[in-house]
């Protein structure tokens, strides 16, 4: 398996500076992506210490590379990851020894020690190494591809994000860590967060780029967190190696200094390949100046030289450093300290809200100042919480300055002498939280609101119910479906306070998107005032809450209760033993050995037993899910006999299998539980119609297979089983297919399904399995598409993905063998892969047979043309 790697270069970095790439795409480029790939081989390490770099013996080659992305190659030398391993000598006893200092190597040191032969052999990336080793770096000569910004930009961001559902995953960190960028640099763009820039060369020339813009709250904690996420091996790459021999020292780029190099590469070609889409705005006929229409050409063209000399090359820079110096201003304003804004309620006799003016650290929201503490010192300094900030009062009035421009209303009280604060009404300061705070923080300024109000997204401080739900007095589980009415009673909260009508209708009275309930202040919003008013308007007291409701409650799927937030909910009695089951904060009890069970079940065995046994008294669907070899069968087979000793056996019962296994169940079922009416329709003289009914009415269980569903499906819906059990579940994965209808027709009071893969390749197949067994939990397939398949599989979603699994779990039993609170007498499961290369004559006939096949496809129509891929497939694994 390959397993590809790649990072960003940038000649002008490390050890590549002052001299030009080789073959690089564009001779005047400031970088380019490198992307290679390793697989295991034998390799022996046989390098001495600052000699010629070799070929890496885990690289793919060039053309292997180059084959496997049709696209051209270069070969780099690159500082790598590396294990020291040396021959002692008169006992010819080779030991792998691993640099034990911390950080990085300068250089190799002489190879640690003297008097031995030692060689450096690069560490393949799968390899596990114990987090206390630290390892050398040292260059090897690898074959790769070097791609420009627009191509490595597409490829990265073709990368997907979520979990791998295969196996192997065959994408390094360094490639992913870099895709992850890339995203950041589009969402850079998205968001407008780019400039121009404008700089002297050393040459004279002026250069014109577009540079990210990392000025608000969320791109500067996202450059310190991309910062320490970074791969180590990145910053090795940025080490580039030139000539034949290694430098004596081996310096890795700092992350900060590779990260921001790459993201302004990213960000200025990605611009450039937009602009130069459209039309050019420095030939517009409204751009007289002939420095300033130069300037935006050379912004729009693929490579940012500009030949600008004397007067005209200072006069434009001098503009241009006026134009910029509120933004440079900022930025070096965000080194230390900010200006920040604080909402301020009304006082006890006035209606007015209050922002007041001070100066914040930037990192570190809890140290800041207030405006009259800044206007009362007299000094050229202040100390605040341990920091010394020069000159307060131009600072504070700086920041004021600059965000006039994003906020204008504070532009009146910026004319006194000593600016303090800006007077709102509550209209105002509820637009202010609502479309100013963002934009503030968005700009890189410190906004502080009431604790209530800091959630602005949130459910918790909103006006909502809260709702405390049962089966009610006497209430039975075995009564009680998905879609059966609970007993609930609600309650009206904003802020953590309840309200009553009378409380209410007073609030709304006020008229006011912000009001004060027992000393805090809360968000009223219009929205939430009529849902309200509707709400008090249908219910009366009647109830309409469901189990499925309150299981999606309780999870957090649903999140409001006709369009009010739900803010708290509360299960009582047995629905709250319901729910503190299903999610995993009480233990399901396992069930005693039945009595006529002709065998001994394991521990594990008797707690799946009873799992089933517990869903099945609330009429829930369970999907028992364990491994191959922990015994589905014996767990289901005790179930039934529970079942039995428990007189909860009122019905006939349908299990449906393979027809491969249908002798295997008939055999078990005889075994284990031979006191069981079993009844297998199978066969051309199984009955049908009204003898099939009578038959099925004499027997405790009746086995079939998955074909027999769909011929038989008149009879076999006809019947009202207590329970529809599907042994391999995987079968019914596609809810197209007919057996699949079929199976969902069936009337059954009760659904088990047993499978060791709920889950194969798509999100459909679970929602395929639970559909069957919970028909509408998950809502309808296109829902579950959009709900929970595409933002999962598509996007990554892990927000998504948590709500699904929360969802799921509950009716999904899984354990594995290699679990030791499952089963301890098991020996460790083995594995070895190994790898085969075909030899010459087997790789001539492989593209032979290919390209034979090939034709013969293109020839072929209809059911032929499947039939000609299957034979090809065939051949070709033949030939393997």
């Amino acid at each position: 398996m390959a397993l590809l790697h790649g990072s960003w270069i940038h000649p002008s970095l490390g050890q590549g500076q002052g001299q030009t790439i080789p073959n690089a795409p564009g001779s005047d480029s400031p970088g380019f992506f490198f992307l290679w790939g390793e697989t295991w081989r034998s390799a022996t390490a046989s390098l001495t210490p600052f000699s010629p770099p070799s070929l890496h013996p885990f690289s793919l080659s060039a053309d292997e590379l180059s084959s496997y992305l049709l696209t051209l190659h270069q070969s780099k030398l690159l500082i790598l990851p590396s294990a020291l391993e040396t021959l002692l000598k008169g006992k010819g006893q080779k030991q792998s020894v691993l640099g034990l200092t911390e950080g990085w190597q300068d250089g190799i040191l002489g190879l640690l020690c003297q008097g031995t032969e030692a060689g450096l052999l690069p560490l393949h990336s799968a390899a596990q190494m114990e987090p206390s080793q630290a390892t050398y770096v040292y260059p090897f000569r690898v074959g790769g591809l070097c791609l420009s910004a627009a191509i490595a930009t597409e490829f990265l961001l073709s990368i997907p994000l979520g979990t791998n559902l295969q196996a192997e995953d065959p994408l390094g960190s360094d490639l992913r860590y870099w895709s992850h960028v890339s995203r950041w640099s589009l969402d850079l763009l998205v968001r407008s967060k780019v400039v121009p820039s404008l700089q002297k060369r050393s040459d004279g020339k002026i250069s014109a780029d577009w540079q990210p813009l990392l000025d608000s709250a969320i791109d500067r904690s996202r450059l310190q967190q991309m910062q320490t996420q970074m791969p180590q091996v990145c910053q090795c790459y940025g080490g580039l190696v030139q000539g034949d021999r290694p430098p004596a020292n081996i310096i890795p780029i700092p992350a900060d200094t590779l990260l921001l190099a790459s993201l302004q590469h990213l960000v200025d070609r990605q611009v450039r390949r937009i602009l130069g889409a459209g039309d050019s705005i420095a030939t517009s006929s409204k751009i007289q100046d002939k420095s300033l229409s130069a300037w935006l050409f050379a912004l729009e063209r693929p490579t940012g030289g500009l030949s600008l000399a004397g007067e005209q090359g200072d006069r434009l820079l001098s503009a241009f450093t006026n134009w910029t110096q509120p933004i440079q201003l900022a930025q070096a304003q965000q080194k230390a300290f900010r200006a920040v804004f604080l909402l301020s309620p009304p006082l006890p006799s006035s209606q007015n809200w209050f922002v007041s003016y001070g100066l914040q650290a930037t990192d570190d929201p809890t140290c800041w100042v207030s405006a009259e503490q800044i206007w009362a010192t007299t000094a050229s300094s202040l100390s605040i919480q341990g920091r010394t900030l020069e000159h307060p009062q131009e600072a504070l009035l700086a920041g004021l300055g600059l965000a006039s421009r994003v906020y204008p209303a504070i532009e009146d009280s910026l004319q006194a002498a000593r600016p303090i604060q800006h007077a709102l009404t509550p209209i105002q300061a509820y637009d202010f939280l609502k479309a100013v705070t963002w934009r503030l923080e968005d700009s890189g300024f410190g906004v502080i609101v009431p604790p209530k109000l800091a959630n602005r997204d949130g459910f918790a401080n909103r006006l909502g119910l809260q709702v405390r739900a049962g089966v009610g007095t006497g209430g039975k589980a075995a009564a009680i479906t998905l879609n059966s009415l609970l007993n609930f009673k609600w309650e009206l909260t904003i802020g953590g306070q309840r309200l009553s009508k009378g409380e209410f209708d007073r609030l709304v009275s006020l008229n006011s998107p912000l009001v004060e309930v027992n000393g805090e202040w809360v968000e009223l919003r219009p929205q939430d005032i009529r849902s309200a008013e509707a709400f008090f308007a249908s219910r009366q007291g009647q109830t309409g809450l469901t189990l499925e409701d309150a299981l999606k409650l309780n999870t957090g799927d649903v999140l409001t209760l006709d369009k009010l937030p739900v803010v708290k909910f509360e299960a009582t009695g047995a629905l709250e033993q319901l729910l503190e089951t299903l999610s995993g904060n009480q233990t399901v009890q396992p069930i005693e050995q039945p009595q006529h069970f002709e065998g001994t079940l394991r521990p594990y065995q008797s707690l799946g037993a009873g799992w089933l046994s517990f869903l099945e008294q609330w009429n829930l669907g369970a999907c028992l899910a364990d491994d191959m070899g922990l015994g589905k069968t014996i767990q289901l087979i005790a179930f039934l006999l529970h079942l039995k000793a428990e007189a909860r056996w009122n019905g006939s019962m349908l299990l449906i299998c393979p027809t491969s296994v249908l002798g295997n169940w008939e055999r078990e079922l005889k075994r284990f539980a031979p006191t069981l009416k079993i009844l297998v329709h199978h066969g051309a003289g199984r009955l049908q119609g009204k003898p099939f009914a009578q038959a099925v009415a004499k027997h405790d269980l009746v086995l079939t297979s998955y074909p027999l569903v769909h011929r038989d499906e008149k009879a076999l819906v006809g019947v009202d089983w207590q329970c529809a059990i599907l042994d391999e579940a995987q079968n019914i994965k596609n809810p197209e297919a007919r057996q699949s209808q079929a199976i969902r027709k069936l009337q059954a009071k009760n659904r088990i399904a047993l499978t060791g893969t709920p889950l194969e390749n798509r999100l459909t197949e679970l929602w395929s399995i639970l559909d069957f067994l919970n028909p509408g939990y998950l809502g309808s397939k296109a829902f579950f598409q959009k709900r929970f398949a595409v933002p999962i599989e598509k996007y990554g979603d892990t927000a998504s993905l948590q709500t699904l699994r929360s969802l799921a779990q509950p009716f999904i039993l899984r354990r594995t063998k290699t679990d030791r609170t499952i089963i301890q007498d098991l020996p460790d499961k083995q594995e070895m892969t190994v790898f085969c290369s075909l030899t010459p004559e087997q790789a001539a006939l492989y593209e032979k047979t290919v390209q034979d096949s090939l034709e013969a496809v293109e020839s072929a129509e209809g059911i032929q043309r499947h039939g000609v891929i299957l034979a090809t497939l065939t051949k070709l694994k033949q030939i393997c």
